[in-house]
């Protein structure tokens, strides 16, 4: 039972090992393979700054805050681990901040200690009258990916670097099921008009001060589109870009005066932080993930495709829930094929 992966970006990587290690008992045929034209680090996962948190509003998409909240658990479940470093994964505390009062999001009661802000805290922040502080996690993919890379290897999980041009060219190779993870560029393989690239650009700078997140909204311009700052384990991102369709992926120098400006005026220290890197990517936007089966014509066959991809700028946040929501659905493939399921009574 051969298994392809396109995509090797957190969604793909996670997906491969979650396919792998719930499966690979039952069924000792099993070889998972990932396919993918970029890796770490330079996927689109390899520049976010890596913080769990979804967006303000869930849609009403009960079935994403489940995913949120399944890798939210997972990771906590991981962060006192020993591989917890190995990852990139540490606990922190931070503020998102508004300049309106605003409803409570979704996932208050998945973060550690969720509250709104006091008068004396909104007065460190000039120009919001209100907030939360609540604490949550970063997990850092240029950490995170070689780790889940490792962990595919040494389960026997092969690795090809190179761009596939479809779904049929794999199937041809005697590909059982496809694993489509190709974020931003789904498109490509299948058109998909409801997938779009959400730019950004971040700016990464050393200031070993900053220890908690902050993040601002402005409930005009829209998600991403105003200053953020997060540390990391080395270096700090400062963002606060979102392009809706743009598909450049140079950095802007327009766009990196705004952020510096920006984040210099939500945190007037930063002017002293000394700049070490800039980077742009593609945020995979979609209404709603795209997280289902499909049966595609090979030849007299119908082959099966599983397609996870559309996680937009939440794509760390969201990522464990889906692999095993994908899982789960390649568990129903087998189970049509007869073969991982119970073994049958003997009359």
């Amino acid at each position: 039972m051969r298994v392809a992966v396109i995509g090797a970006g957190v969604i793909g990587l996670s997906t491969a090992l979650c396919i792998h290690e719930q499966f690979h008992s039952l069924l000792p045929s099993l070889q998972v393979e990932v396919y993918a034209d970029r890796c770490t680090p330079h996927t689109t996962s390899d520049g976010a700054a890596g913080l769990w948190q979804p967006y303000l509003s869930d849609h009403g998409n009960l079935q994403e805050t489940l995913w949120n909240k399944e890798t939210f658990d997972h990771l906590l479940g991981l962060v006192g681990s020993p591989a917890a470093k190995e990852m990139g994964l540490f606990l922190i505390s931070g503020y998102n901040l508004f300049t309106q009062p605003v409803p409570d999001p979704s996932w208050k009661n998945i973060v550690l200690g969720f509250r709104n802000l006091t008068p004396k805290e909104l007065e460190l922040f000039p120009g919001y009258s209100y907030g939360w502080f609540n604490t949550a996690l970063v997990l850092e993919c240029r950490r995170y990916l070689p780790w889940l890379t490792n962990r595919l290897t040494q389960r026997g999980v092969k690795f090809f670097h190179k761009k596939v041009e479809s779904f049929q060219e794999m199937f041809a190779q005697g590909v059982d099921v496809v694993i489509n993870c190709t974020g931003v560029r789904a498109g490509e393989l299948q058109p998909d008009p409801e997938l779009q690239p959400g730019r950004g650009q971040v700016i990464k700078v050393l200031a070993p001060w900053v220890k908690h997140f902050i993040i601002t909204h402005d409930m005009e311009s829209g998600i991403y589109n105003s200053p953020y700052i997060i540390p990391g384990s080395e270096f700090t991102v400062l963002g606060g870009i979102y392009q809706h369709g743009n598909w450049n992926e140079a950095n802007s120098a327009q766009d990196h005066r705004t952020i510096w400006e920006s984040c210099c005026r939500l945190l007037p220290a930063l002017q002293k932080a000394k700049i070490v890197g800039e980077w742009s990517g593609l945020r995979p936007a979609r209404p709603r993930v795209r997280l289902e089966r499909e049966s595609i014509h090979h030849g007299q066959f119908q082959a099966q495709v599983i397609h996870n991809y559309g996680h937009g700028g939440f794509g760390i946040t969201i990522h464990w829930g889906c692999a095993m929501a994908a899982a789960r659905l390649f568990g129903s493939i087998l189970q049509e094929k007869k073969l991982a399921g119970p073994p049958q009574p003997r009359l």
